[in-house]
């Protein structure tokens, strides 16, 4: 009965253990690239270990820098918000080949800005 109880128990912790409750790690770090559309520029963000997002979007047109506030998934999936002094979004997909790519839009001030960007994990 004992020796069917610790088999059982394994099993068990073993399902409760999934890929999926360890893939953030793979994202956690510096990341950085380029953007370019209406306008064009450099940005970096950290990733902590909770899926929270920071950084900033350097405009190279204007020699302005927009925040960038979010949070990541387990899956990749970057989800944020530019903020001050922008009214924006910067959304994406960040991959475990330390690869990411995705979409920016501002708002403000008008017009509507918006273009894509790229970049990788920096080592």
């Amino acid at each position: 009965m004992k020796k069917l109880f610790l088999l059982l128990l394994t099993i068990f912790s073993l399902i409760g253990c999934t890929a999926d409750d360890e893939t953030l790690v793979d994202y956690v770090g510096t990341w950085s690239g380029t953007y370019e559309g209406t306008e064009k520029g450099l940005w970096k963000f950290v990733v902590a270990s909770d899926g929270k997002v920071t950084g900033t979007m350097y405009n190279e047109t204007s020699n302005e820098n927009y925040n960038i506030s979010g949070f990541l998934d387990r899956s990749g999936q970057l989800t944020a918000e530019l903020v001050l002094p922008a009214d924006g979004q910067f959304n994406g997909t960040l991959n475990v080949e330390e690869k990411g790519s995705g979409n920016w839009t501002n708002e403000s001030p008008t017009p509507v800005r918006s273009g894509s960007w790229s970049g990788e994990k920096n080592k």
